[in-house]
């Protein structure tokens, strides 16, 4: 479920085995530390990762299949793209899941597939159960990374392009009016002289 696009470890692994999920559903706070969130803005692309928690309900359903809903909250620091500075944004991305065994991820497929063709609403793809676990930390990474601002701005920041004075000689007229006022030059022959009178 990595969306970084890198061949990078995920930074954050809270992994939880599901065979340890109570049928009443698990509820888990989590929260990076330094280490974490330094290798989190590293291979996001961010200036820093400023703090990081996230909240989880992951509630059991049939046929092995599980619920993942919840919260990622985070505090980034970017760099403005209009005047350079470093700005902190804050992230508050809801996250909501159905994680699956891997056999059943064609099935799941279709069905996604089926919903596209009709005026129903499509239901997201569901994600694989990897080994027997759902990483919460990988889960919450992903959103964050979702959510980032790819281009960020300090707030009342407005991007002003450089304006030239205007030049009187640039109007559409005139190439044509270069044309009449410089007409082209060609090739004069010269005159052949008259043969003198022997």
């Amino acid at each position: 479920m990595n969306k970084t696009g890198t061949e990078k470890p995920d930074p954050w692994r809270v992994p939880v085995a599901v065979a340890q999920i109570p049928e009443t559903g698990l509820h888990r706070d989590i929260e990076a530390d330094q280490a974490t969130r330094n290798a989190m803005a590293d291979i996001g692309g961010l200036r820093e990762v400023l703090s990081a928690q996230a909240s989880f309900d992951v509630t059991p359903k049939s046929g092995g299949r599980f619920h993942v809903a919840g919260h990622v909250r985070a505090r980034i620091g970017q760099t403005c793209v209009v005047t350079l500075e470093e700005i902190a944004n804050d992230i508050d991305e809801p996250i909501d899941l159905i994680f699956v065994p891997p056999e059943q991820i064609p099935q799941m497929a279709a069905l996604v597939d089926e919903a596209e063709e009709s005026d129903e609403e499509p239901p997201d793809p569901p994600e694989p159960i990897e080994n027997g676990m759902i990483d919460l930390g990988r889960i919450a990474t992903d959103a964050l990374y979702l959510a980032v601002d790819p281009y960020p701005r300090k707030p009342g920041a407005v991007f002003e392009p450089v304006v030239e004075a205007a030049d009187p000689e640039d109007h559409p007229f005139a190439a044509l009016r270069a044309l009449k006022v410089e007409p082209k030059k060609s090739r004069s022959r010269k005159p052949r002289e008259k043969p003198k009178d022997k």
